[in-house]
């Protein structure tokens, strides 16, 4: 069977929005007020992360950050210890110099028009659209996650969706589809369809309202498309990380640089090779078990190792001695966080240590 042309993109929205009156998700904490505050915070927490996840840190975040001035005068350690545990934290630092910009180039009015909001620093053109089309209910295409596999399933669009030609075939679809009014609720219609519908695996295309004319269910290609990632071997890396303890059982931590891994964020000190070890102090004898942890194209693997410091380990370091209970309240990775977390809670880590003495 040929690939299905959709006659008119109005019947593919105006099926999408009945269904989204009846079926949607209409108590979403950013819906209600939808501003283009809440609704840029969203879509930001929202990339890469599931709606489960992102909800407690959205009611903490507008809690302590309630309009875009609030989060601008933030200093960054608190806008990081929020998002902390959320991952991706080069988001967290765009959201808050976005902010900034915001108050100092916009009077603190987070702009109107298409190619200002993407100018903002972690704006691309589908958040642009859907902070538009949500909060003002302009007339833009999104092209997020779940809204490319709902079109590349329903228009037969074959292919990676990271793939530029496919993209923009997925963009053309897209655009193709909106309807002339209710782009607010069309927006968040499709993003709905694709988290709760026309999911990864298993779709209910017996539930889906635009499934009479899906080429992908028509052709039983729906294990097919979207077309996945090329396949890569991921590259594994190792280090090594510094419990470095003070005598008053304090460790060791310093800021990462603000680009890489963690950027921005409080850290235990992490070295490449064994043999750096010694330039910091003398190993314990307490066995720690490592710490692994994968991101988008690598996994890691951390090995802690508890020393006790030499006179001037740290001395020309840019860095704190904090206790545990005082680390937790900046700003950490999640895996160094819980590692911390499990320390604290253990009797034995708050006895003489043979590394503190």
């Amino acid at each position: 069977m040929s690939r299905i042309e959709i006659e008119t993109g109005g019947d593919f929205a105006a099926r999408l929005l009945r269904w989204h009156a009846q079926h949607g998700r209409h108590d979403l904490p950013w819906l209600s007020p939808r501003s283009a505050y809440r609704v840029w915070l969203s879509e930001v927490m929202l990339q890469q992360t599931q709606v489960g996840t992102v909800t407690p840190y959205f009611h903490r975040f507008v809690e302590r950050f309630p309009d875009v001035e609030y989060l601008a005068a933030a200093p960054i350690d608190d806008v990081l210890a929020l998002w902390s545990g959320l991952g991706y934290y080069a988001r967290a630092r765009n959201l808050h110099r976005a902010a900034q910009r915001i108050v100092r180039e916009h009077e603190g009015v987070f702009p109107t028009d298409f190619d200002a909001v993407c100018a903002l620093p972690g704006i691309g053109r589908s958040t642009a659209g859907a902070i538009l089309a949500q909060a003002h209910g302009q007339r833009h295409a999104i092209l997020d996650g779940n809204v490319k596999r709902v079109l590349s399933r329903h228009s037969g669009t074959p292919g990676w969706p990271g793939e530029t030609r496919v993209a923009q075939t997925l963009w053309r679809e897209s655009e193709a589809r909106l309807p002339e009014t209710q782009l607010a609720d069309y927006t968040q219609a499709i993003m709905d369809l694709g988290a709760t519908v026309c999911t990864v695996r298993a779709p209910r295309c017996l539930l889906c309202p635009v499934s009479a004319d899906c080429v992908a269910r028509i052709e039983d290609l729906t294990t097919q498309l979207p077309g996945p990632r090329p396949k890569r071997v991921r590259p594994q890396r190792e280090q090594f990380l510094l419990l470095l303890r003070d005598p008053k059982g304090q460790l060791w931590f310093e800021r990462r640089p603000p680009c890489g891994i963690w950027g921005g964020l409080w850290c235990l000190p992490t070295l490449e090779t064994p043999e750096q070890i010694a330039d910091w102090g003398e190993a314990g004898d307490e066995p720690l078990s490592p710490i692994e942890h994968s991101f988008t194209h690598f996994d890691l693997r951390l090995k802690p190792i508890l020393l006790r410091p030499r006179g001037n380990a740290v001395q020309e370091r840019a860095g704190e001695w904090l206790t545990i209970e005082a680390a937790l309240r900046r700003g950490l990775p999640a895996p160094i966080r819980s590692r911390l977390q499990q320390l604290e809670d253990d009797p034995e880590w708050h006895a003489p240590s043979t590394a503190s003495n």
